[in-house]
């Protein structure tokens, strides 16, 4: 008999991108047209700003590929273009992927039955599995466990991972999320779900497939969410332009400094409009700017975290 195919394990791979980099930053890919440098849009139109979306991710991805070990393209800033963005989106993951990095897409997708399952052999897995060739997924948990079950299968098939919305960073997301049932507030209900779908998928590094999203912007709660959810990888939004620090992204992190990546969008890819790259920069500079900024934050996560002991 011939030996079962090797699949490789997601949380594992993630690992060994973000010891080959020595950090956990994570780029995100959030093309809007007021952002973007000057000269990138050629004509008007959807196909127009869909060209200027895709190369300027193109060139972002040619700054901080040999810095980072993924990025976070969002699909809604694509999808708003309708088809033409969706290609450009689909040509910047591939792109991505040639690279040599980690694609999480961030499309917040769910549903139910089959429903669900038409997501997850959309998004996960390299092409040629998938038509869109994610590494991961974010997605939404509040339709219930059956809701999650094709994701965790099918990713658990193709060596991928989803990263499920357990406190997000945005201020309203406590309306919900923090409302207390049997003593507890509803996402450490979600917390403690998640961490069983973990804890069945865990790889050689001590960490499953299936993630959690908590925010940089209540640190408090990320802490406890670490705690909570020891084999469970961390994908931190809000650094940066939503006012997390790489303080408040300490306590995420194992001894090791794995456990977590953290993610900034604006404070990147835009560097080139923000002090103090601005200043130094400019528009025609963008791409030192990016890089600047990058280099920045991995420093700063360096020093405020355990994430410096990444570095040989």
């Amino acid at each position: 008999m011939s030996e079962p195919a090797y699949i490789p394990h997601f949380a594992d791979r993630l690992i060994a991108a973000v010891r080959a980099k020595h950090t956990p930053v994570l780029v995100g890919l959030d093309p809007r047209q007021e952002g973007l440098p000057p000269g990138f849009v050629s004509g008007q139109g959807a196909h127009a700003l869909a060209r200027a979306y895709q190369s300027f991710c193109c060139e972002v991805i040619d700054v901080v590929a040999p810095l980072v070990p993924a990025v976070k393209p969002q699909s809604a800033f694509f999808e708003q273009l309708g088809p033409p963005g969706c290609e450009a989106l689909a040509e910047t993951i591939r792109y991505a992927a040639s690279r040599g990095l980690l694609v999480i897409l961030d499309g917040k997708r769910n549903d139910i039955g089959t429903t669900a399952q038409a997501y997850a052999d959309a998004y996960l897995g390299p092409r040629g599995q998938s038509a869109w060739g994610a590494d991961a997924l974010t997605i939404s948990p509040y339709l219930g466990d059956d809701s999650l079950t094709p994701f965790v299968r099918i990713a658990q098939e193709r060596g991928a991972g989803i990263f499920v919305l357990v406190k997000t960073s945005n201020p309203g997301g406590g309306r919900f999320q923090d409302l207390v049932i049997d003593s507890l507030p509803l996402y450490r209900h979600v917390a403690a779900f998640v961490k069983g779908l973990s804890d069945t998928s865990v790889g050689e590094n001590g960490y499953g497939i299936v993630g959690a999203v908590a925010g940089a912007t209540y640190p408090e709660q990320l802490a406890e969410l670490r705690q909570a959810m020891p084999s469970t990888w961390l994908l931190i939004p809000g650094y940066g332009a939503q006012g997390g620090t790489a303080k408040d992204c300490a306590a995420a992190f194992d001894e090791r400094g794995l456990g977590a990546i953290v993610n900034n969008s604006r404070g990147i890819i835009f560097a080139h409009a923000r002090a103090p790259y601005s200043e130094r920069f400019g528009p025609t500079r963008w791409q030192e700017a990016v890089g600047a900024a990058t280099r920045d934050m991995i420093a700063e996560l360096r020093a405020e975290t355990s994430a410096g002991r990444l570095v040989p």
